[in-house]
C-alpha cells in the first residue's frame, strides 16, 4: 500500500449535555475530558497528522487553546456530530479529497491506534466514503444487547449493515452459544472523506436509521460505502453519565 497520506482528526465537542452537563470540561487529574482526548490521540498518530476540536461553546475553545489544542468554535445548533464536523472542514479549508477521522469528545480512553487505521481502511478503498472499526464479540450478553450496535460486511470488508439486535442471527444455534466467526461489534469512530462529509447532513434520513437510531446507516441506504476495519482489541469506556465519569477519571488520578 501507498504511503498513508495526511489527514486531519476533528473531535466534535458540545458543551450541553442532558445526563451530564459541561462533559467537554470534565477535570480528569487537572485537565479537561476533551484535551485529554486529544492528547491520548496524539499519542498514536504521526507527528504531522492535524488534530483539531470543533467546539459549539467559546469556553471549550479556551479550555482547547491554554492546553496546547487547536480548536474551532463552530454553531450551536447542529443537530448532529456530523453536521458539526462539516462545519469545522469548512472552517479549516479542507478540499473534497481530504480525509478526516472523527473521534468522539467522550472517549479519552480510545485506542490511539484506531485513528490511523480507519484513515488508512478509507484511503485504500477508493469506492468507499466513509471508514469506521469493529471487534469480535465475546459473550452471548453483548451480543443480545440492543445498546451494543452490531455490524455485518462482505467478502472485501464493507458493511452490509448495522443493527442494535444480535446480527447475522445463527438460526440452528442454541441460543447460548455465539456464532463462528464471531459476530462484530461496532465501534464508533469514523473516517470520511471531506466530499462526502459536506453531502452527508443534506441526505434525507433513511428509515431503517430512523427504526435503529444509528446514523450511519443513513450513508448505506443512500448506497455510500462504508470500509471497515476489525482490530482484536474492545474499545476503551466512553463517558455518558456521572458513574461513567469517575470510573474513567480514576484512571488518570492513579
Amino acid at each position: 500500500m501507498k504511503a498513508l497520506m495526511n489527514y486531519t482528526v476533528l473531535i466534535p465537542a458540545r458543551l450541553a449535555s442532558t445526563r451530564l452537563p459541561n462533559k467537554p470540561l470534565a477535570d480528569m487529574g487537572g485537565v479537561p475530558m476533551v484535551v485529554r482526548v486529544a492528547q491520548r490521540v496524539r499519542s498514536g498518530v504521526a507527528a504531522g497528522v492535524r488534530i483539531v476540536v470543533a467546539g459549539d461553546h467559546p469556553h471549550i475553545i479556551e479550555a482547547c487553546h491554554a492546553h496546547g489544542v487547536e480548536a474551532v468554535l463552530t454553531r450551536e445548533d447542529h443537530p448532529s456530530g456530523s453536521d458539526r464536523l462539516a462545519e469545522a472542514s469548512t472552517l479549516l479549508g479542507l478540499p473534497d479529497d481530504a480525509i478526516v477521522v472523527n473521534v468522539q469528545g467522550d472517549e479519552p480512553l480510545i485506542n490511539p491506534t484506531l485513528v490511523e487505521a480507519v484513515a488508512t481502511t478509507l484511503q485504500a478503498n477508493p469506492n468507499a466514503a466513509m471508514s469506521t472499526a469493529a471487534h469480535p464479540i465475546d459473550s452471548m450478553a453483548d451480543f443480545l444487547n440492543p445498546n451494543v450496535v452490531k455490524v455485518v460486511q462482505d467478502a472485501n470488508g464493507i458493511a452490509l449493515y448495522f443493527s442494535r439486535a444480535p446480527i447475522a442471527f445463527w438460526r440452528d444455534g442454541d441460543g447460548a452459544t455465539l456464532p463462528t466467526p464471531a459476530p462484530l461489534r461496532h465501534i464508533g469512530i469514523y473516517a470520511y472523506r471531506v466530499g462526502f462529509l459536506r453531502q452527508f447532513p443534506q441526505l434525507p434520513q433513511a428509515p431503517m436509521e430512523v427504526t435503529e437510531s444509528l446514523e450511519q446507516l443513513r450513508a448505506l441506504w443512500h448506497g455510500y460505502r462504508i470500509a471497515v476495519h476489525i482490530t482484536h482489541e474492545a474499545p476503551g469506556a466512553g463517558v455518558d453519565t456521572p458513574e461513567d465519569l469517575e470510573r474513567v477519571r480514576a484512571v488518570f488520578i492513579e
